[in-house]
């Protein structure tokens, strides 16, 4: 009886020490909650991851754009993607780990009651400004998404809404965010990584030129299918965009684990053995064709020449160009946006007849000086390539969207999604996709694809036809057909 009360009064004293037996389910070393600050840093952290890395199984652009290709697994740059599940780790990577996390962390906000309003205000615009980049990415890789009924854990079979409608009301969402900011007060502060980190302090002012060239851009989307709404847009947005590479929207990744980039995760040596990207040659012989300055920030040589390896073969790593040590350095930061594209945004508008002020040449020129400055080059470099025929604006091939198209293809590098938008709108490069016209001299022709299309879109997840399947297939339908050819409502030339 004495062992009995003795082995009893342990069981006793611990149970006397909780108010139920759920309290036995909480892990007292981590915490249950998150402050919005912090909720907002680690959307921040997982938007970038998603948008930087080259991993195979999430972001595939750089393939379709043709600006890197790879050396053995073939399936990816021959735009399979169904073998590695593609489309829904994109998918899944905005939804439960970006906009979850800032809806959350919206919520949270508007339940302080003791914030500072203008803060609290500033912190509403900050988390709205990013939801809105999120959810335009997401529409404009699949088109019509879940979106009035999204993220609501009651509802796990959301309906699709239309993509022109999610578009407008994106819009409608930024002016409101926009309308919100206050630069003479603080907005996330040490949890803001875009402006308020490193040697960029600008705060609350940099999220409003980063609001306002967001708004730019997706205008601009619209010029094609709308022009008087797109015109409307970009001129409330051009007095307050991007004015020079200081104002980017960049992530400063850092050099040690595990923050650093996600290029590195998947090619720097210190964190990966793995060889399985070189510089795509379409890319590397524009760059050569105009002896471009860029070359050696974006490249390594062979034999001191930068050569590009086959788009959708297979390319011996050691005979082709690899990514820059610039690039893959596990400290190089991301660009969600940069002066460039603003500037490439507004030589369009001027050739549209929109009144953003200034001439389409000075605005490509500005563009192309500040890509090649931001990467290392010099004034006098720009300039001298500036000069060049195939490069100034009043001689180079083509009309307006084919010389700013070009000139934007080689800007955007490394920037594969926003490169592959750009392509899809303005329809140039001219691209050939695997096939004949992209295969290496002597190639058997057994062993050469036919039918391929480079993708305008990314079909749906396969989980949304077993989870979600009568919306998904509703969806399907609307815009035309689940495939990689059924262009966007924004996609009309």
């Amino acid at each position: 009886m004495k062992k009995l009360i003795i082995f009893l009064f342990p069981l006793i004293f611990l149970a006397s020490c909780v108010e139920n037996l759920d309290d036995y389910n909480i892990d007292q070393k981590r915490a249950d909650e998150a402050p919005p600050a912090t909720l907002f840093t680690s959307a921040l952290l997982n938007l970038t991851d998603d948008m930087a890395t080259p991993n195979v199984n999430i972001n595939n652009f750089r393939f379709y754009i043709q600006q890197w290709s790879a050396t053995t697994y073939l399936q990816e740059p021959r735009y399979d993607l169904l073998s590695r599940i593609i489309p829904q780790n994109w998918w899944e990577g905005k939804y439960r780990d970006v906009l979850s996390d800032l809806k959350e962390a919206k919520e949270l906000l508007l339940a302080d009651e003791f914030l500072e309003a203008a803060v609290k205000d500033n912190q509403r615009a900050q988390i709205e400004i990013i939801e809105v980049y999120t959810w335009s990415v997401l529409v404009n890789t699949f088109g019509n998404i879940p979106y009035s009924e999204a993220l609501n854990i009651n509802d796990p079979l959301p309906k699709y809404d239309d993509a022109a409608t999610i578009y407008n009301d994106l819009l409608a969402r930024l002016d409101t965010a926009l309308a919100l900011l206050d630069p003479s007060a603080e907005g996330f502060g040490d949890g803001d990584l875009l402006y308020n980190y490193g040697d960029i302090t600008t705060g609350v002012e940099g999220w409003v030129k980063f609001g306002n060239s967001l708004k730019l851009k997706l205008g601009m989307i619209l010029a094609d299918v709308d022009p008087a709404k797109a015109k409307a847009i970009v001129e409330e947005a051009a007095p307050n965009v991007f004015e020079s590479n200081e104002d980017k929207a960049r992530f400063p990744y850092i050099s040690t684990p595990p923050n650093h980039s996600t290029i590195a995760d998947n090619m720097h040596p210190d964190f990966s053995t793995r060889q399985d990207y070189v510089a795509g040659k379409p890319f590397v012989d524009k760059l050569n064709e105009l002896e471009d300055p860029r070359r050696p920030f974006y490249f390594t040589t062979v034999d001191g020449e930068y050569k590009g390896g086959y788009i959708g073969f297979t390319n011996a790593y050691a005979d082709y160009s690899h990514v820059s040590d610039k690039v893959i350095a596990p400290d190089f930061e991301y660009l969600l946006m940069d002066y460039s594209e603003v500037e490439f945004l507004l030589a369009e508008a001027v050739e549209r007849g929109f009144n953003v002020g200034g001439t389409a040449a000075g605005h490509y020129n500005d563009a192309i000086t500040a890509s090649i400055t931001y990467w290392g080059g010099s004034q006098a470099q720009a300039s001298a390539y500036l000069l060049q025929p195939d490069v100034a604006y009043l001689t180079a091939e083509g009309n307006y969207k084919q010389k700013i198209g070009v000139q934007k293809w080689i800007a955007l590098y490394n920037r594969g999604y926003d490169a592959w938008t750009s392509w899809r709108r303005l329809d140039y490069p001219e691209l050939e996709p695997v096939g004949p016209g992209t295969a290496p001299p002597d190639t058997d022709p057994q062993d050469i694809p036919a039918g391929l299309n480079i993708p305008v879109r990314l079909i749906y997840p396969v989980s949304e036809q077993g989870e979600n399947g009568a919306n998904r297939a509703e969806a399907a339908a609307a815009i035309g057909g689940d495939e990689v050819t059924t262009k966007l409502f924004w996609d009309v030339n």
